[in-house]
């Protein structure tokens, strides 16, 4: 007997964590994976879908312009609702911390449908921040049945918040499943870099970064540049006016920093390896650029990837012009400083997660049977 499972994805990260739990699954004779995509990043979304030559079953197509939380909140519930009555799965997949997550955990739970949780038990301890997506993951975190957690630590939260140990299991990030598939291809990028110059790849979009503390980072970033002329600045600009509007104005007309739209999947992994060092509030690159041999220095004052920070790969530096100025002017003149973050150490998993996650649910099917 087949059983369906429904693997939900909403933004760009969403979809390259979920694209290795995919693969996995549709390789299974016993289950029938379907995808359902909310499209609360439209464009980023389909971007990581290609390369992973994914197309969506079920195309919600959420997002509007400026879109409120609640609103987009209500819009999810209700067309999510309509989904599991037609569907009718046996389980739902979805991954991370946006409201995608949060409400496809709460469709599933008041209509009785299990969920499983990809990358469960990330923690701040600060519902405020990052914001919403903190909330949005402890809410994911009580409705879950399985809980796929990505290391010990992750573990560790969640037995502290009373997730009972047989329900939560351990099996890596798939995130470095997905990096792993295609950090040996080469890809073009859509623009030249200056030959000779070392780069700085800068990604930073957080909703608690918007205003002063992102106007901070944006001088930051000038003032790196300006003080060092051997570098140059990457920086794919979210689409959000909250963002790209205040990047273009502040650092828009300096001759070193490339301002670009974002980048698909393939080019951004490209820049990852050809940059020299990261600044970045994502997740994401969090867990990738450590496996690549990149220091990050994050744009945010806690981190719910502690384990890279304990590594010693990833620096916490804030939204704080002096401590982002003092943290990469570091790495630039020191070399041995620099060796120290640049080691290449992945704590985050081994490449296999998907194919855990894919076990264990085929495991529980036939104990059903």
């Amino acid at each position: 007997m087949k059983r369906k499972v429904i693997c939900v994805v909403g933004t760009r990260p969403e979809a390259i964590k979920m694209a290795p739990v995919i693969l996995a699954l549709k390789k299974s004779a016993d289950i029938d994976c379907r995808v359902l995509a909310t499209a609360q990043h439209r464009h980023l979304l389909d971007q990581v879908l290609r390369v992973f030559e994914i197309e969506p079953d079920i195309d919600l197509d959420i997002m509007r312009p400026n879109q409120a939380l609640i609103t987009l909140t209500a819009r999810l519930l209700l067309d999510l609702d309509d989904v599991l009555l037609a569907e009718k799965p046996d389980a739902v997949l979805a991954q991370g911390d946006t409201t995608t997550v949060m409400t496809v955990a709460l469709a599933c739970f008041y209509h009785k449908i299990p969920f499983g949780h990809i990358e469960a038990g990330l923690r701040t301890g600060d519902m405020a921040n990052p914001f919403p997506e903190e909330m949005n993951r402890v809410v994911a975190g009580r409705l879950a049945k399985w809980h796929f957690a990505p290391t010990e630590s992750s573990r560790q939260n969640l037995l502290k918040e009373g997730i009972d140990n047989r329900d939560i299991f351990v099996t890596g990030n798939t995130v470095i499943d997905a990096l792993l598939s295609v950090a040996e291809r080469t890809t073009e990028l859509p623009f030249d870099l200056a030959p000779g110059l070392r780069t700085i790849l800068v990604t930073a979009h957080r909703r608690e970064n918007f205003g002063a503390p992102f106007e901070n980072i944006c001088r930051a970033i000038l003032a790196l540049v300006e003080r060092n002329p051997d570098t140059q600045v990457v920086y794919p600009v979210h689409p959000n006016p909250n963002v790209k509007d205040v990047a273009y104005n502040i650092l828009g007309n300096h001759p070193r920093i490339k301002l670009c739209d974002p980048l698909d999947y393939l080019p951004f992994v490209e820049m990852m390896k050809r940059s020299y060092l990261i600044l970045s509030d994502s997740g994401g690159v969090q867990e990738e650029a450590p496996a690549l041999g990149k220091p990050v220095l994050v744009l945010r004052h806690e981190t719910e990837r502690p384990e890279a920070v304990q590594e010693g790969v990833v620096r916490l530096v804030g939204p704080d012009f002096s401590e982002i100025v003092r943290q990469a002017q570091t790495l630039l003149d020191n070399e041995a400083a620099y060796r120290q973050m640049a080691r290449g150490v992945s704590p985050y998993g081994d490449g296999h997660a998907a194919a855990r996650i894919a076990g264990i649910l085929r495991e529980h099917f036939a104990v059903c049977d």
